[in-house]
């Protein structure tokens, strides 16, 4: 075991003793992104393992060791820690735990202290806790983000969303069942088995729409179906009950903003701050090379999709957020902010009409940019078949089943119509 050292606020150091020989814990949320990660963590040498554990444990861990009023994304990565610390897999004493950081407004920024408490709760107290954040919070001796590295993160973070994307595109065509998974496979092996390098950039940006375009497809009819909603549970499997899964087993395509579109809109709304309240100059100094230097990333991944395929592109993050104009104001950062009211609005204007709003009960934030805006989007937009899912541990999966069902019907009956009558002769159910 090696030596214990705390900072000078009590929390207790992951240490570069501990750098050799810990095992370092984080929830999934992002199955791709997070593969990669894994092996750029391994190069840089931090021995990555991300859970992938779905087992009804991890609600009951949650619930003992996390109130029920807070979120339930913490309940469910608090216990998802907890429970693989108890499952008697990992040596206690060589293992350390990791977990994003914001300092944000949400109360994700305060996810690691309730983990903090559920270690001590639970006898983990020689468990250190690591913050990976850009913020500079929480530094720790043994883990520490090199300019080298972060720019692996960041060209990783491009290259899974595309991966992402257009998986998600091919996925519901494939004439082999399970190509477009095993491409996945080995497109994660491929980028992640040695130095991810923005110089290569747009070279593994082809590479990757070149391999997808040798999957056979067929193009039938299908319903599109875009996921919004908190980033948590929009994105990770155990948060939304396989929802993707779920809904590709429906015969739909599932349309699913990237992880670009929401780091670029968390170094905007730094700059809205300086701009607007004339606050945080350096931190709007910094964001404002950040948020270029990743709308740089996004516009060339854009014009490569559009250069050697026929998969459909993202849009640009300020066209996206051209589209809150007469919604919401650029001011709301809370949570996800006026982001994911725009990606329900870009969703709407690339063609997917129907989209699932997912969120954890009681997120106050998202129940104002989101559910709270399904009424407006549907006054200016009559065709948009919006379902808001609440995530809970004591919601019923069967109830989330049944209303996305309602939803996939609804959509079945829309696209039955003429596109010119779809706005006046049928109204998408009230939800």
């Amino acid at each position: 075991m090696a030596k214990l050292v705390y900072a000078d606020d009590g929390r207790l150091l992951f240490t570069e003793e501990m750098k050799k020989d810990y095992t370092i814990l984080a929830p999934m949320m992002l199955p791709v992104h997070f593969a990669l990660l894994t092996k750029i963590f391994k190069r840089y040498g931090y021995n990555l393992k991300i859970l992938d554990t779905k087992d009804p444990s991890i609600v009951t861990e949650g619930l003992q060791d996390v109130h029920n009023d807070t979120c339930y994304p913490a309940l469910l990565v608090i216990g998802q820690m907890i429970d693989a610390l108890k499952s008697g897999q990992y040596d206690i004493n060589k293992v350390a735990l990791m977990i994003t950081q914001t300092g944000g407004g949400c109360r994700a920024s305060n996810y690691i202290h309730l983990l903090r408490k559920a270690l001590k709760k639970n006898g983990f107290e020689q468990v250190p806790v690591i913050s990976l954040n850009l913020s500079g919070m929480e530094k720790n001796p043994g883990f520490k983000i090199s300019l080298t590295m972060l720019q692996e993160i960041l060209a990783a973070i491009c290259l899974a969303d595309t991966v992402t994307l257009l998986a998600n595109q091919t996925r519901p065509y494939e004439v082999k069942k399970g190509e477009t998974d095993a491409v996945v496979e080995q497109l994660t092996e491929m980028i992640g088995g040695k130095t991810i390098n923005l110089l290569r950039y747009r070279r593994d940006l082809k590479r990757i729409i070149e391999r997808f375009k040798q999957i056979e497809i067929v193009r039938v009819p299908k319903i599109k179906v875009g996921i919004v909603g908190e980033i948590y549970i929009k994105f990770s499997p155990l948060g939304n009950n396989d929802l993707e899964k779920f809904l590709a087993q429906e015969g739909v395509e599932v349309v699913l903003p990237g992880l670009l579109d929401f780091i670029i809109f968390m170094g905007d709304h730094h700059l809205v701050d300086t701009r607007k309240f004339h606050i945080k100059y350096k931190k709007g100094i910094a964001s404002a090379a950040l948020r270029m230097f990743f709308v740089m990333l996004q516009n060339i991944q854009i014009k490569t999709i559009k250069k050697y395929s026929d998969f459909r592109a993202p849009s640009k993050f300020s066209h996206t957020k051209s589209l809150i104009k007469g919604f919401v104001s650029e001011a709301n950062k809370m949570g996800e902010g006026w982001l994911l009211t725009a990606e329900m609005l870009e969703l709407i204007h690339s063609g997917a009409n129907n989209i699932i709003c997912t969120q954890p009960f009681g997120c106050l934030p998202n129940h104002i940019v989101g559910k709270g805006m399904i009424r407006k989007i549907r006054t200016e937009y009559p065709q948009a078949n919006i379902v808001a899912v609440d995530y809970d541990p004591g919601a019923s999966r069967v109830n989330q089943i049944n209303r996305i069902r309602l939803m996939l019907s609804n959509a079945l009956e829309l696209a039955d119509q003429p596109e010119q009558k779809q706005a006046e002769e049928k109204q998408p159910v009230n939800v």
